[in-house]
């Protein structure tokens, strides 16, 4: 392997070969059925057109990959194959198990990415997508992960330029939604870091507006600064992504695909959120405790504050009245975590303001992370239709489940079938409160305007 290089990244993105590469994907996704496969005979000479335009682009710009070579010269070969057999089901296996950039984690490196792929929260459908992305590596983060906080697989990154898959709320890079043959082992996930803080800024901001909430003034500087936001929500996803392996869980992880009440994932997504909100919290009272704090110190202790604010307004804000109100288990994690709050009192609205016991915070969103550990603890020796039904008490002691719900009124038909009792689940199990309802008209319009936003937008 080479060693790495820095390549300008706004020339980069103007780049003829990048544009080359960008406009035959495109193409080439147009003709492609969901499979990724493009049947239809009458369009493979147009296919092959569009597939010499792409390797053309990929090899006019790989000397300014040097980093990614192999993973490049097998992306050719991987392209070539698929056109040369007809445009089959693609199966970019080889160059999916080159393509290895967690062992390059070098802030600011920049990578070429093609694929057929899906995107997450975008396209279902396997279709050839470009991307140009960065890392983003910053010194503390690099140390905290060196440290207690290992997470080899770990990419932080941030958008360039992009093909229609992630002209979306995408905000993944992930080796399982790429199209091959057999399933190779995944080493690396990526996060664009520059979507989360670029969206998180602008729905933050907006929901200050809406609810007269007053900042504390370092959250403040989240909506002046997208570098110290992304670099925040590279801690935090770091965090949040180790702990999905990690502490109390499942003998089955969620993370295999399994069908069951969707809550349940709400809980498990909240068990990593709120350990990375734990965590910072420790990491910041660990330093505050220090007679003299280091410079490094003093930069991670800001940061771990931060991950607490992006965490509370993220979770609150955003993810409650994102997206439908079908089975939206990340829409029913802020709204469990607003509830929580707001039961004990840390969160006011009164007067058409929204304020907040900013002492009592860390210790009550603590709280609520600790009462998911029990319950995962208490599942060790559950069957699983019973750790279901404390998982939905510990969800609806907080939250008002809807009425008509048969879970609610324990009317469960308990000698079913653990799918019958997941048939059950309302689409809706938990509606939106009266605070929501009318926060989500006002947040809608903001929300929908972060589809395919990034950092440059910001």
């Amino acid at each position: 392997m080479r060693t790495a290089v820095k390549v300008d990244a706004p020339v980069l993105a103007q780049d003829a070969a990048w544009l080359k590469i960008k406009t035959a994907a495109t193409a080439l996704a147009a003709l492609q059925s969901p499979n990724g496969a493009i049947e239809d005979v009458a369009r493979h000479q147009a296919a092959r057109s569009h597939v010499d335009e792409l390797v053309a682009g990929i090899r006019e710009l790989a000397p300014q990959f040097d980093h990614d070579e192999a993973y490049l010269t097998t992306l050719v070969t991987d392209v070539e194959a698929w056109a040369s057999g007809g445009f089959p089901e693609p199966d970019f296996g080889a160059s999916l198990r080159a393509f290895q950039p967690q062992l390059q984690r070098v802030d600011g490196l920049l990578h070429l990415v093609v694929f057929p792929m899906y995107t997450q929260n975008g396209s279902p459908d396997r279709h050839i997508e470009a991307v140009l992305i960065q890392v983003i590596w910053p010194d503390f983060l690099a140390a905290l992960e060196a440290s207690d906080y290992v997470n080899p697989g770990f990419l932080s990154i941030r958008f360039l330029d992009f093909t229609a898959g992630y002209d979306t709320n995408s905000a993944v890079l992930f080796p399982e939604t790429v199209s091959v043959a057999e399933t190779p082992e995944f080493t690396w996930g990526a996060i664009f870091a520059d979507r989360e803080a670029a969206r998180f800024r602008r729905v933050l901001k907006a929901a200050c507006d809406v609810t007269k909430l007053q900042l504390p003034g370092l959250a403040s500087d989240l909506l002046t600064s997208q570098k110290l936001t992304e670099e925040t929500f590279a801690m935090w996803d770091l965090i949040h992504d180790r702990t999905h392996l990690r502490g109390r869980m499942p003998f089955d992880p969620f993370m295999i695909k399994q069908r069951m009440p969707y809550f349940l994932y709400t809980l498990e997504e909240m068990r990593c959120d709120l350990t990375a909100f734990r965590e910072a919290v420790t990491l910041e009272r660990t330093i505050a405790r220090k007679a003299e704090p280091t410079a490094s110190d003093r930069k991670l202790q800001v940061h771990a504050k931060l991950v607490q604010y992006c965490v509370l307004f993220d979770r609150i804000f955003r993810f409650s009245v994102t997206g439908t109100r079908v089975r939206n288990y990340d829409g029913l994690g802020g709204q469990l975590l607003f509830s929580w709050l707001h039961k004990r009192r840390v969160l006011t609205w009164l007067d058409g303001v929204l304020s907040f016991d900013w002492d009592a915070v860390p210790d009550a969103v603590i709280a609520l992370g600790d009462a998911i550990e029990d319950l995962y603890w208490r599942g060790l020796d559950r069957p699983r239709v019973s750790h279901w039904l404390a998982a939905y008490d510990l969800i609806a002691d907080t939250v008002e489940p809807h009425p008509a719900s048969v879970w609610r009124t324990n009317e469960l038909p308990l000698t079913g079938t653990p799918k019958q009792l997941t048939d059950l689940v309302m689409a809706d199990e938990f509606p939106l409160s009266m605070f929501y309802e009318a926060f989500a008209k006002k947040m809608r319009p903001v929300i929908a305007s972060t589809a395919g936003i990034t950092g440059s937008d910001a």
